[in-house]
């Protein structure tokens, strides 16, 4: 086995990717990541036990988010960027043990490494798989992959100049937990409920960050054919990438489009002020790799979801930035000020054609929290008069499994009657979909990234709150969620933490569940996998 990693839902097998990871990562990469990781344990270590107080350490804190961010999947391939980024978090290790005395800590404070080969070398010990019981390793894992999407979520509202100091606290507390032998696996459950508590957190962070910055999303329709002038594909999910790309752009002849995840940009008032930021291209992240290629122009990736490139052709006008990265593509750093220059994607944009169009029409959007509220009166006046029988939570991920087109049947078979709440890239199997509404309602109602699951509780919180119900599993409200990476996983946690049961996930269960962590999630919160889906909606409909 030359790697192991199992923290996607495309996992070889179901069971862990053994050779190279089904993502693209290769061996060292998933290696390198794997030692990222242990280190930030061990700061993790340090600033626990050394009981030092976040707030004297933002270099750390910041560092930290990066490094956790670094290793979602299809976010980092370029073993250069995670190498540096290692170095980065030994050498803040080592200072900061500087400031801790008469404390013993483990080998994830003294390891050395002096070179790539030692660090690979190092990374094969301390690996997935370093922690023998497959429970222990479960519920760690679990905790991991969560913090992961916490780390995403809390680094997009940094960017936006949001902290929340609890979070970090948190971040340490939960890593330093995974290298402690003495905690059981009743111990390492509740820890994953509690990481839930903070993914909430982070969540409504990030909502405050960007509702602030950018105004409350509103209904909005956005095009999906384009124009004659050449373009720029935005991807991912940072808006401040976005809104610098979109004040560097003014005036150029240079549209800008958003793809996949970015899509829900266009739901807030603030980027309507330009008129180049002219609609989105394509559909969901894996579609990528027919899309980048009758785009014509340069693609930047904010974030994750890079689908190693067809062609040296797409790889020569692919750009990252922030936590992204891709051995050969340019990656824009951010100065001091968190300012990034945009200037030679432009340039190379102005020599491009303009986009080959593959579809005509127009997407809605913008179903945030604050807009729902807005329509409150309707929506519960629907539900008291039987317009609305269910509302079914089909936030989430998509992917490339041909079982994900379960989804959109499962969209298209619903009554009539039923409302699709949704989140995320999931939405693209379903919200091309001539569904219709319901008295003016639409039955797909977007609200926003994956990060914006945050406003789906918040509408089922507040639901349950017009209806007087004591227990939020009381509404008429079904989950149906797909996922792919650790995202997520936090977006479950968190979830599971607001008392969220009967969850169905799918296509498959995470390959990192053990069969005895399976069972508590079934048996304590009702999760299950999907099934056929005729099969599937009459459940959901008798619940």
């Amino acid at each position: 086995m030359s790697m192991f990693c199992f923290q996607c839902q495309e996992t070889a097998k179901g069971t862990g990717c053994e050779i190279k990871g089904v993502c693209g990562k290769k061996e060292e990469v998933a290696k390198l990541q794997d030692l990222l990781i242990y280190v930030s344990k061990g700061i993790s270590q340090v600033v626990v036990k050394g009981n030092l107080e976040v707030a004297s350490i933002p270099d750390v804190n910041h560092e930290m988010l990066k490094s956790l961010f670094i290793t979602i999947t299809n976010a980092n391939f370029d073993e250069d960027a995670i190498e540096g980024q290692i170095n980065k978090m030994i050498a803040l290790r080592d200072e900061l043990r500087k400031k801790v005395t008469s404390v013993t800590f483990g080998d994830a404070v003294s390891f050395e490494v002096s070179d790539r080969a030692s660090m690979l070398s190092k990374a094969t010990m301390v690996g997935v798989l370093a922690t023998e019981n497959e429970d222990i390793r479960s519920l760690r894992e679990m905790i991991t992959y969560g913090l992961k999407g916490m780390a995403a979520y809390t680094k997009h509202a940094l960017n936006i100049g949001k902290e929340n100091l609890e979070i970090y606290s948190f971040i340490y507390e939960a890593l330093a937990a995974t290298l402690d032998d003495s905690l059981s696996a009743g111990d390492l459950v509740t820890l994953t409920l509690k990481t839930g508590e903070y993914g909430v957190s982070a969540m409504a962070l990030l909502d405050e960050a960007n509702t602030s910055r950018y105004g409350n999303p509103e209904i909005t329709s956005v095009d999906i054919g384009v124009r004659n002038n050449p373009g720029i594909l935005i991807s991912g999910h940072d808006l401040t990438d976005l809104e610098q790309l979109l004040e560097q752009t003014k005036g150029t002849g240079v549209d800008v489009y958003t793809h996949s995840e970015m899509l829900p940009a266009h739901y807030y008032p603030a980027f309507k002020n330009y008129d180049n930021f002219v609609g989105n291209y394509g559909g969901a992240w894996w579609q990528q790799i027919t899309e980048f290629e009758s785009f014509n122009g340069p693609i930047l990736f904010t974030t994750n979801c890079i689908v190693p490139p067809k062609s040296d052709e797409i790889k020569d006008r692919t750009f990252t930035s922030g936590a992204s990265g891709y051995p050969g593509c340019i990656h824009i750093e951010a100065d001091k000020d968190g300012k990034k220059d945009f200037s030679s994607i432009i340039e190379m944009a102005k020599k491009c054609k303009a986009p080959v169009e593959i579809e005509t029409g127009s997407i809605v959007g913008g179903f945030a929290h604050n807009q729902v509220f807005a329509l409150a009166d309707k929506v519960v006046d629907a539900v008291k008069t039987g317009a609305i029988k269910k509302f079914f939570v089909m936030a989430g991920c998509d992917g490339r499994m041909k079982s994900r087109k379960y989804y959109t049947e499962f969209a298209n078979k619903l009554p009539k009657d039923t409302v699709i709440l949704t989140a995320g890239c999931a939405k693209y199997r379903y919200n091309k979909l001539n569904l219709g509404d319901i008295g003016g309602i639409p039955r797909v109602l977007d609200a926003g990234q994956c990060n914006d699951s945050y406003s789906l509780a918040l509408i089922a919180l507040k639901l349950k709150e017009v209806f007087e119900l004591d227990d939020i599993n009381k509404l008429p409200i079904a989950f149906n969620i797909a996922w792919y990476e650790q995202k997520a996983v936090i977006v479950l946690l968190a979830l599971l933490y607001l008392g969220v049961k009967n969850i169905h996930l799918g296509p498959t269960l995470p390959g990192f569940l053990s069969p005895n962590v399976a069972k508590i999630l079934v048996e304590t919160f009702g999760i299950a996998g999907i099934g056929e889906v005729e099969d599937d909606i009459n459940l959901f409909m008798g619940m």
